[in-house]
């Protein structure tokens, strides 16, 4: 059999220098080291190729460029936040459930976090937490149009916090310990004559290094719960 003759999927199997058998999800377990190493710079085809051992033009048979490879990243981190999740009987408890998910899923991968959390994947994980997110809402009796707004306003409020709080993760250590620092060695130290309000609260001010994302969901998962029809 000629090499034109060759089906196209059965070329695209053809192992790479390192001896292994290139394939999307390959490709995708690749990008997401190698950002998660140097950072979303690491994203190119040219960095791709030489940590999977091929031609670089190899990763355009399963990617049509950098973002489409981005949109199928973002879409693991979705489908690893969704694995062995099942619905339940309380539809709160559901969104909690995966609003927890959604951003320890983003908080392993900080460094692309940034970069993936405000995309639409169009992708098979992300179609299953939207159909799985607005079904929840409907059930609890909300009309489709408010279910799709509040799913919206849940989701949105998941991956911002998960965004924000990657970002910080993917501080440098010695920034991440000046940022912690500062509710202690700036903010607990304003005087009161100046800063009345700062100073009541000056014992607690060191929660404000704390991610607020637990706080955020249960305020949100309390007002939809206190709207719902049933």
């Amino acid at each position: 059999m000629t090499e034109g003759r060759i089906p196209v999927e059965r070329r695209r199997r053809k192992p790479t220098k390192s001896g292994v058998l290139l394939s999307g999800d390959l490709i995708v377990d690749c990008a997401l080291r190698l950002v998660a190493q140097h950072g979303p710079d690491a994203l190119s085809v040219r960095r791709l190729g030489a940590a999977l051992g091929c031609d670089p033009s190899a990763v355009y048979r399963y990617f049509h460029n950098t973002d489409d490879l981005l949109l199928a990243v973002a879409d693991r981190i979705i489908g690893e936040s969704m694995a062995g999740f099942a619905p339940g009987d309380d539809w709160v408890e559901d969104l909690r459930n995966m609003g927890l998910r959604i951003h320890r899923a983003y908080s392993e991968h900080p460094r692309i976090a940034a970069m993936a959390a405000y995309r639409v994947t169009r992708r098979i994980n992300e179609v299953r937490a939207v159909e799985t997110g607005i079904g929840r809402l409907r059930s609890a009796g909300f009309d489709d149009a408010t279910a799709v707004r509040y799913y919206a306003a849940f989701v949105d409020t998941a991956l911002g916090h998960a965004a924000l709080d990657a970002s910080h993760l993917a501080l440098p250590p010695e920034r991440r310990a000046q940022d912690h620092s500062a509710w202690t060695d700036t903010y607990q130290s304003l005087p009161a004559d100046t800063h009345p309000q700062l100073a009541a609260v000056r014992e607690h001010l060191p929660l404000m290094a704390e991610s607020s994302f637990g706080t955020a969901l249960e305020l949100l998962l309390s007002a939809l719960a206190a709207q719902a029809p049933r």
